[in-house]
């Protein structure tokens, strides 16, 4: 039983890696088979639905265990939040040299006919993502409404920057988002203490 969940667990995170390096169409059944070292009749025995089901897990995979980075540094204040997520993708830019990307961002960039249910799973992750965000920001002093757009900002930004630091193979984009977007919360803050 043991060795079934990790046959299983292998090709999620093989689906997931593939899904960051080359987008939903780069996910096939062959792809995750040859990643994960599982053999051909795993598919249909784990994964019943085929490649659909495979993406789908690898999806919910990647938005769960990336919103638990932000669950947990959401926690300590927004300062604490960006800086996990930022070096979330830090590492995973850097030890992929910069090959891989956000899997939800990958999903969210595709055709939405293809598969508009895993469309809606990515708006979702999004959204939780930023309802989390939004909650350590307002638990600094800023209204609901202020937290809610620095979050959204945030995210918008950081994202923004993992692309933008694939394309040019350096970290720097991140950096320079990062120091704004720190500058921006603080003067946000500022103000929020002038106008009590």
């Amino acid at each position: 039983m043991a060795r079934q969940r990790d046959t299983r667990s292998r090709m999620v995170h093989s689906a997931v890696e593939v899904l960051r390096e080359r987008g939903v169409g780069g996910v096939t059944i062959d792809a995750v088979l040859a990643r994960s070292g599982a053999p051909r009749g795993s598919v249909y025995h784990h994964f019943p639905g085929g490649r659909a089901e495979i993406v789908s897990e690898a999806l919910k995979f990647a938005g769960d265990a990336i919103g638990e980075i932000v669950d947990r540094g959401a926690v300590d204040g927004y300062s604490e939040a960006l800086r996990q997520f930022v070096d979330l993708w830090r590492n995973i830019l850097e030890g992929s040299d910069y090959s891989a990307g956000c899997p939800v961002v990958a999903v969210a960039v595709g055709p939405v006919e293809e598969s508009p249910e895993l469309f809606a799973d990515a708006a979702s992750i999004f959204e939780r993502w930023r309802t989390t965000l939004a909650t350590g920001i307002a638990r600094e002093g800023l209204s609901s409404t202020t937290a809610q757009h620095l979050a959204t900002m945030s995210i918008a930004a950081v994202e923004g920057a993992v692309i933008l630091c694939r394309a040019q193979r350096s970290s720097e984009p991140l950096d320079e988002v990062v120091q704004q977007l720190e500058v921006l919360f603080d003067s946000q803050r500022l103000l929020a203490r002038m106008t009590r």
